[in-house]
């Protein structure tokens, strides 16, 4: 299964979450310790947003993998965000090509995803005729994690986030009991129109991978007076993780199963999530 990181908060250059950390996701992508594997190689991808840059996202993505990858060293090293995604893929069955590598990318929305869609290949055909015919072109790659996203447009994502994935989900799970696939969803998913940043943690079994969120700065900072990080950021500084960047006790607190987080301006929500069946 993949590792992905999602950042809200203080603008810093990505190579402080990206090569800096102790865990940090590029160690992730040679040594993850809460997938189902150690290794995440089939390619990467980042999509950050500036202030004075253009009105889309910027993605960078590359097939191989994201340890050996200089360019996504040197591009690490110099763009700054306040808001940004990346990723490292574990291909669950699909070809190992740019398009199929996340984050993806709809206007200024970004989604990526960690999962599967179980029995992908029998469900997937149903699954893109739900898809709004003015968004089927706009589809790229041949993934499940892409397909998610369009579907979650076609249900309303721009205008209700939570409800048009918990409706995307539901019809997933439909879909597949129609076609005899127990427990069709598995998922944690980052999405965000670039000022405000969603995380989702469910599986239709209620047993989803493993999704972590930052402690708030403020408490960190009365924890670790003397940490330098710490007094860099805004106390809206938020990361999600696939699974911890470092072992600093207490920075983590894991995402509840079948939940939802909203990192934005102001007080930031946590609530439920519940499928809805289209």
């Amino acid at each position: 299964m993949c590792r992905w990181l999602a950042y809200s908060g203080s603008p810093i250059l990505l190579e402080e979450l990206l090569y800096k950390p102790e865990h940090s996701l590029i160690d992730q992508s040679m040594h993850a310790k809460l997938g189902l594997g150690t290794t995440n190689g089939d390619g990467f991808g980042v999509g950050w947003y500036t202030p004075d840059g253009p009105a889309e996202p910027t993605l960078f993505r590359g097939t191989g993998p994201a340890w050996g990858d200089e360019n996504l060293r040197e591009i690490a090293h110099s763009v700054r965000s306040g808001l940004f995604l990346a990723h490292i893929r574990a291909s669950t069955g699909t070809p190992v090509q740019q398009t199929n590598c996340h984050p993806f990318r709809h206007g200024r929305w970004l989604w990526l995803h960690n999962g599967r869609i179980r029995g992908f290949s029998q469900l997937k055909r149903a699954l893109m005729l739900a898809v709004d015919p003015e968004l089927f072109t706009c589809i790229g790659g041949s993934t499940d994690s892409e397909l998610m996203f369009y579907l979650a447009l076609t249900y309303g994502l721009e205008q209700d986030t939570v409800a048009a994935v918990e409706r995307m989900v539901g019809c997933v799970e439909e879909v597949g009991h129609r076609h005899g696939i127990d427990n069709p969803m598995q998922m944690t998913v980052a999405v965000s129109d670039g000022e405000r940043l969603w995380s989702f943690r469910y599986s239709s079994e209620r047993k989803s991978r493993s999704l972590y969120c930052s402690t708030a700065v403020d408490t960190l900072r009365t924890m670790y007076p003397d940490n330098p990080v710490l007094q860099r950021v805004s106390d809206e500084t938020r990361i999600v993780v696939s699974e911890p960047l470092g072992g600093l006790v207490g920075a983590w607190q894991p995402v509840a199963e079948s939940s939802y987080e909203l990192v934005k301006p102001g007080v930031d929500v946590v609530g439920p999530f519940q499928p809805e069946a289209g």
